[in-house]
């Protein structure tokens, strides 16, 4: 089987034009950033995004991972340009997964009135209830014959704007534990898809106010080939290989992002994670592939 893995997309809306009372505080602290150059940087993510989805189908891929941050700043017209940009892919379960990001749960409004749930809660219906120990998470997709996805929810409202720490809590871990050892998921590759990333591409960890709290614990949960964690938040595209310890890791770096425009097409097969290929967006395949084990 194969999987593309994207994230950080951010489809961004001209901020320029919303009133600052809409706003709201936390995002007028934000607009500096915007003008700065993330506005630039992805003023064409909607299009970006919308390619993806068609390179999925293209490339014959079999399920899509979107590991968060689908918008800039949780606007309504933020989802739903990312929810049309994905198309159909979007619609059903079995072929696509998105979890949220901390952008995407950046006010307390966009938490309590579900804004992430609205466009893309269809995909947040397990296959196995049972462990779904926190808001619906941890989110479990049989794929195929030989491998699972499973979603988690490291996005907490943060504090004040700058602190992005993400934090999966000990009931979503502990029904992870619990899931990887059901019989249902016996001799399937599972792919766990978090947003904050638990290493940072030099195998060191991230700052406390920026990287995953209990990346540890859930690089503990999954040891061995037979596991890999798909994560994006940092904006480098990279991989881990697996040790007897700890599983791949694979960061899809900012998919959209110009410049920087890719994904992962993942490969499973044989009950455990075989390697990836590094596709740069809109390139001709001989020219887009870096490939690793």
């Amino acid at each position: 089987m194969r999987f593309l893995h994207c994230s950080d997309v951010h489809i961004t809306q001209d901020y320029s034009n919303v009133p600052l009372r809409q706003l709201g505080w936390r995002r007028w602290m934000a607009l500096a950033e915007l003008k700065l150059g993330r506005s630039a940087a992805f003023a064409e993510a909607r299009e970006s995004l919308a390619q993806i989805a068609r390179e999925a189908e293209s490339r014959k891929v079999d399920h899509l991972i979107l590991s968060g941050d689908v918008t800039a700043y949780s606007m309504e017209s933020e989802f739903f340009g990312a929810r049309e940009a994905l198309g159909p892919i979007a619609a059903d379960r079995n072929r696509c997964t998105v979890i949220p990001g901390n952008h995407d749960r950046y006010t307390p409004g966009a938490l309590a009135s579900r804004r992430f749930e609205k466009y893309f809660g269809q995909l947040l219906v397990s296959d196995l209830p049972e462990y779904c120990a926190e808001d619906g998470f941890p989110v479990v997709r049989l794929t195929g014959g030989d491998a699972a996805v499973i979603g988690l929810n490291s996005a907490r409202v943060p504090p004040v704007p700058g602190m992005s720490h993400g934090l999966i809590g000990r009931r979503q871990l502990e029904a992870l534990r619990e899931a990887v050892q059901d019989p249902r998921l016996r001799g399937r590759a599972v792919l766990v898809a978090v947003h904050h990333a638990p290493l940072k591409p030099s195998g060191k960890k991230d700052t406390v106010t920026h990287g995953l709290v209990d990346g540890d614990a859930l690089l503990d949960s999954l040891p061995g080939s037979r596991f890999a964690v798909l994560h994006g938040h940092i904006h480098h595209r990279y991989h881990h290989p697996p040790t007897e310890k700890r599983p791949h890791i694979f960061g899809a770096g900012s998919s959209t992002q110009r410049g920087q425009e890719g994904y992962w097409v993942i490969e499973v097969g044989g009950g455990r994670v075989i390697g990836g290929e590094q596709h740069r967006l809109g390139k001709p395949l001989d020219n887009a592939v870096a490939r690793t084990g």
